[in-house]
């Protein structure tokens, strides 16, 4: 009889199982490859026993020291403005070359938090990690094994960081499913205001926009949503914490999107007030070819 493959972590703790951390669960019980004990951790009693209740993880715990104490990996998955707290809480009980990840959507602001707290913890590796993938619901009942097949994940080690842990982490991703790539935070934070802050902050207005309007009009908005208004409000839909902190987090960048956006919506504006067909049929191909390129690269 063949002996199986060791597991990549003996032992591997998610830090609030919301949307993403109950994925990450569930793929993990499912391919018992990625981690042989799976602990799930948060504050929180009635998630704490709907994960119970789901049966997603081998082992629940309230609070994240005592869950992160023999871990081989923990990733944090809470929103953005809370990760340097939970992180300041773990990291002084976890073993030498233990593994600490998380996995919110900006990295400078995150990177910033938790420079002090890795000079005083030089033994663990921190990888930041953010799989560009979600919907819009929340908490551990949201989460599916699948969630991540196909996305991206980007990951933003800082540059001291071993390569053994980065490719542990890689490894992980890539048994999620994902597609793995690294770069700057810097980098990750622009890529993301454009390709998904941007996005949900026009949505979250002009949902607010449909319901300023007078009384009579929003409810006809409400009766005869077409297709496009629908896709706005699934957006809007997403938590609001989360995208507070996201978008607090990430001021610089999405200010410098938004204005772009500004320049150019007031450019489409001008073509149609003038007549110009050229401006708003080049607009119209530019928007068909986007959507082709994301279908082949499988990511609509």
């Amino acid at each position: 009889m063949t002996d199986l493959p060791a597991p990549l972590f003996d032992t591997l703790v998610i830090i609030g199982p919301g949307l993403i951390g109950s994925s990450i669960l569930r793929r993990g019980m499912e391919d018992r490859r990625i981690a042989r004990r799976l602990v799930a951790c948060d504050i929180s009693p009635e998630v704490r026993a709907r994960v119970a209740e789901l049966g997603i993880a081998d082992q629940i715990e309230s609070d994240p020291a005592t869950a992160a104490r023999d871990a081989d990996c923990v990733i944090i998955c809470v929103p953005v403005g809370a990760i340097a707290m939970v992180a300041a809480q773990v990291m002084p009980v976890m073993k030498k070359g233990a593994i600490l990840s998380e996995v919110g959507s900006v990295k400078t602001t995150v990177m910033e938090a938790m420079t002090p707290l890795l000079a005083q913890h030089p033994d663990i590796a921190f990888i930041p990690a953010h799989p560009m993938a979600g919907t819009e619901f929340s908490g551990p009942d949201a989460g599916f094994a699948t969630l991540f097949e196909d996305r991206w994940c980007l990951l933003t080690p800082p540059g001291h960081t071993p390569a053994d842990a980065i490719r542990r982490v890689t490894n992980l991703w890539e048994m999620m499913g994902a597609r793995v790539r690294s770069m700057t935070v810097d980098h990750h934070d622009r890529v993301c205001a454009i390709v998904s802050h941007l996005p949900h902050l026009l949505a979250f207005t002009i949902c607010g926009t449909a319901d300023d309007l007078a009384d009579e009009t929003r409810s006809e908005v409400l009766d005869f949503a077409a297709s496009g208004f629908r896709d706005f409000t699934r957006i809007a839909a997403s938590d609001p914490t989360m995208w507070r902190d996201i978008f607090l987090n990430n001021r610089e960048a999405l200010l410098d999107m938004l204005d772009r956006f500004i320049a150019d919506a007031q450019a489409m504006g001008n073509a149609i007030r003038t007549g110009d067909e050229d401006v708003i049929v080049s607009r119209i191909k530019r928007g068909r070819a986007i959507r082709r390129s994301l279908i082949e690269n499988r990511q609509a």
